[in-house]
């Protein structure tokens, strides 16, 4: 059934990834985004003169697009410029307490025997070698799987992979886990930061998610232009394959006749005829009903306590001083418990926030020990916040109580900001209208209990013709995962509409297994 017709509902990473990719297998497709850029999340502000990079700023596992260019017969290295990165993230707590980690493991262990003892850098190594065999029991049998229940993980990885998946301890939390490789509070606090990554606490977030270890000693790059570039060079080889993108629309509604979809309704007026739809929005807007009744069944409808994480972030040009800023530099909390109490519990701000700067004018040349910079510089600067973004919009004072709180954790371990007027700030209920239905989780569903990641949609729904891709649905947020999730929708298209692409080549492996 070569030739169907595609609507991708949102130019964010996992749409883009599934339009391209369907494009290039032949299908006729549209993508409809009620922004007026490519990228979702991977976005880029304007601030003065500058262009600030407002959302993702990390690249790992560049596996995920290499594949996806080669299947399109492109080449990520000739779309974006990329450099691996040798220091990984700066570290702070104190004026005198402050921690590398880097790309070798030699390297990050010696670090921390300077920092902490030997008995310490041991323990690291431990870790380092389970992450890495976290990693591989799941890369296979869940992230390059369509497959989002524990029936069908344990069914991929067969008898003999079993003792693997036991091993990786699914019914610890991350916090506990960290508990049999370090002492130091210190560590614990660094490494169990890795949950946020999914827009979680570690205390309760499942010990697995201590594989982002692996994933960045595997690479992390940083992107020439941003995340938000790369998003432009996908949707421009997306165009390059025939893929029509429709910037400043919105869809009012998909249209649904006799459980399967005919296309989507514009908000603007007209309507779009389909197939096939993809919807790339946040599954909690399916959910609420926000892209029409009929479609609300395909989503998910979460409770405030279900909610990642949200954030408050400031993008500026400021003159950094007193600190060696790296690219990715973080400054944590004295009290990490306290900080998500307030947050998950509290429903607050937290007083002393742990702080994430992104120097995105640092290169990897100028991160040694000089505090200095040439004049102003364009960060980033983050810290967690509670989901209730359209429910409890955040006051002007408490934007400006987290602004100081944010100050005073930098400035004690010695980062002073002199910063330009134009800063542009973004809490909760700003990321509630910028992603609909999502209440400003900036993650989807939190990755609470061992459970939680097997309640994120597949590609597919019940709604013939409706699939869905994100960093809402399988297997979870960040830049690679959502663009995986794209990749696993496409493939679950190619299999049903029994496509084979313009090469002649299969779906991609996994797209026949993922119902």
């Amino acid at each position: 059934m070569s030739g169907s017709r595609v609507i991708v509902i949102g130019a964010g990473i996992g749409g883009l990834t599934a339009a391209l990719r369907l494009a290039q297998a032949g299908h006729p497709v549209t993508v409809v985004e009620r922004a007026r850029a490519p990228g979702g999340k991977m976005r880029a502000v304007t601030v003065g003169d500058a262009r600030v990079e407002a959302g993702p700023t990390v690249f790992t596992m560049r596996w995920v697009f290499d594949e996806l260019l080669a299947e399109c017969g492109a080449s990520l290295g000739e779309r974006v410029s990329l450099a691996p990165a040798g220091v990984l993230a700066r570290h702070a707590w104190s004026r005198d307490e402050r921690l590398d980690l880097f790309a070798d493991i030699d390297t990050s262990a010696e670090a921390i025997a300077a920092f902490a003892g030997r008995g310490e850098a041991e323990g690291y190594r431990r870790f380092c070698a389970r992450s890495a065999e976290v990693y591989r029991t799941l890369e296979g049998s869940f992230i390059r799987s369509g497959q989002t229940n524990p029936a069908g993980l344990a069914k991929r990885v067969g008898i003999t992979g079993l003792g693997g998946l036991l091993r990786i301890q699914p019914f610890a939390t991350l916090w506990s886990a960290l508990g049999e490789y370090f002492r130091d509070p210190r560590l614990m606090q660094l490494f169990g930061r890795y949950a946020t990554y999914c827009g979680a606490s570690p205390f309760t977030a499942p010990a697995t998610l201590m594989l982002v270890a692996h994933v960045e000693q595997a690479g992390v790059w940083t992107v020439k232009g941003g995340l938000s570039a790369l998003a432009a060079a996908l949707a421009d080889l997306a165009t390059e394959r025939g893929v029509e993108f429709r910037y400043g629309t919105a869809v009012e509604e998909i249209s649904i006749a006799a459980g399967r979809v005919n296309g989507v309704r514009l908000a603007g007026g007209g309507s779009l005829p389909a197939e096939v739809v993809v919807c790339n929005a946040d599954v909690a807007a399916l959910g609420a009903g926000l892209l029409g009744r009929a479609a609300a069944p395909a989503g998910d409808r979460l409770e405030r306590a279900e909610r990642s994480l949200s954030a408050v972030t400031f993008c500026l040009r400021a003159r950094a001083e007193g600190f060696p800023l790296a690219h990715h530099s973080v400054f944590f909390s004295r009290d990490y418990r306290a900080e998500f109490d307030a947050i998950l519990r509290g429903r607050r701000l937290p007083p002393d926030p742990t702080v994430y700067v992104c120097a995105q004018d640092r290169a990897e040349d100028r991160i040694g020990d000089r505090a200095d910079h040439a004049g102003p510089e364009r960060l980033l600067l983050l810290v967690n916040a509670p989901a209730d973004g359209g429910e409890r919009p955040l006051a002007a004072t408490e934007i400006a109580r987290c602004e100081t709180n944010m100050r005073a954790r930098l400035l004690a371990c010695g980062l002073s900001l002199t910063e330009d007027p134009e800063t542009v700030r973004t809490a909760p209920e700003d990321f509630a209208t910028l992603f609909p239905g999502s209440a400003g989780a900036l993650y989807g569903r939190a990755a609470q209990g061992w459970a939680a990641t097997f309640k994120r949609p597949g590609a597919r729904t019940r709604i013939r013709g409706l699939y869905l891709a994100g960093g809402s649905v399988h297997p979870g947020p960040g830049v690679p995962m959502a663009a995986q999730s794209g990749r696993l929708a496409a493939a679950a298209i190619l299999a049903d509409l029994g496509s084979t692409g313009r090469s002649g080549g299969t779906a991609m492996r996994g797209g026949t297994s993922m119902r």
